[in-house]
């Protein structure tokens, strides 16, 4: 079992970890690792300790990257959307029991006003045109180093909306976050060779691990915009050589309606195109095929399984339009209401396990005994399994 320290010190030093459009930045392995152990050495000199929850609220970039990171090695992070208002922000900080909160240098005024009312203090990050981030006002020379996780701690806490109630807490381990990654890895034969173009937030599982983590676990390079931009979108794929990206059926549907049929430049580069998070129709994955002339996967993943649980494979193996593939390093059943496993082709709950699943819910028993049943996690959502075991 790896910690996320241990994922990201795969690939050489020489090679590039991390590129920024926007600052034109291209950050190596060596830099990138140094980054993250100084900075959370800065949160343990901030009094962060295992455990302690580090909220951020970023948009993606550098600066979200390397306090993931780091904060997952002091202690925990808990990263919010940027989009928040002063009372979502307030919730969250006082949901996690934020120890501190990290903000850009300009914007965040609700953000820090409401941590300002919570009691959290607040630091700004700064990053400077070589891409390196650091926290302004850490304790110069404390000579504090933040001790290594191990596997089982909590690197990651996000929140999942239920259908009624308020969010429910999901603390996913190191461990969790790196069999995904592996998984991931595994799953589209991702190489220190393969660039990771980004454009899934960073607040949210499946910019984090399919986009980032999966990337840095291959020794790749994450190709990481501050913002999608459809104008840029393909400029950025031609100059960076990016080799595939993962995204929603709402980007990829704005990228297709800009084509207007034709195949951009760039897009010659493409090994596969992944989609996740939502369903794909199949006419959709078709023309995104015709336009962009490269597979087109389809995935399952969610918040509770640290991201990926079934995909779709690359060729010369079937993808199936409609189908999320069969299960990716995990075990995938189908069950009803009385918790009996059901016959492939029966349609009923889909039901996971795996490495890569949390154990529970933070501080929530009740939907801890109705989602874990038998050493299977209940997703809530209806399907039935074909012959050849895809999910549908």
């Amino acid at each position: 079992m790896q910690t996320l320290w241990e994922l990201i010190n795969t690939a050489p030093d020489s090679q590039i970890a991390i590129v920024s459009p926007e600052l034109g930045a291209r950050v190596s392995y060596k830099d990138f690792r140094a980054q993250v152990q100084g900075m959370a050495d800065d949160l343990a000199a901030l009094g962060i300790k295992p455990g302690d929850r580090v909220a951020t609220i970023l948009q993606n970039g550098m600066p979200a990257i390397v306090s993931f990171l780091a904060a997952s090695v002091a202690g925990t992070a808990a990263p919010l959307n940027p989009g928040y208002r002063y009372e979502e922000v307030l919730f969250y900080l006082e949901d996690t029991n934020a120890k501190v909160l990290l903000c850009p240098p300009e914007g965040a005024d609700e953000a820090r006003r409401a941590a300002q009312d919570r009691g959290v203090p607040t630091y700004t990050l700064q990053t400077d045109a070589l891409g390196t981030v650091t926290i302004e006002g850490a304790p110069k020379g404390h000579g504090k180093t933040a001790a290594a996780p191990t596997p089982d701690q909590v690197a990651l806490i996000l929140h999942t909306s239920g259908s009624t109630g308020r969010p429910k807490r999901v603390p996913i381990m190191h461990s969790n976050l790196a069999v995904s990654a592996r998984n991931i890895v595994n799953t589209y034969n991702l190489t220190p060779s393969d660039v990771s173009m980004c454009v899934m937030p960073l607040f949210h599982v499946h910019g984090l691990t399919a986009s980032t983590l999966s990337t840095f676990l291959a020794g790749g390079t994450l190709v990481a915009p501050v913002k999608f931009n459809a104008l840029s979108f393909w400029g950025t794929i031609r100059d960076t050589k990016a080799t595939w990206y993962s995204a929603v059926p709402t980007i990829h549907n704005m990228l297709l309606a800009r084509s207007r049929g034709e195949r951009p430049a760039g897009a010659e580069g493409l090994r596969f195109i992944r989609s996740c998070s939502a369903a794909l129709p199949p006419e959709m994955l078709a023309s995104l095929e015709a336009s962009f002339g490269a597979p087109v996967l389809e995935a399952y993943g969610m918040t509770e399984a640290a991201h990926q649980m079934a995909s779709n494979p690359l060729p010369p193996s079937e993808h199936k339009p409609g189908s999320v593939g069969p299960g990716t390093g995990v075990k995938i059943g189908i069950m009803d209401e009385k918790g009996t496993l059901l016959p492939q082709g029966a349609r009923g709950e889909v039901v996971i396990q795996g490495a890569n699943v949390v154990k529970g819910y933070e501080n929530n028993p009740e939907a801890n005994a109705s989602s874990f049943v038998d050493g299977w996690f209940r997703t809530g959502d209806q399907g039935y399994l074909d012959p050849q075991g895809y999910l549908f």
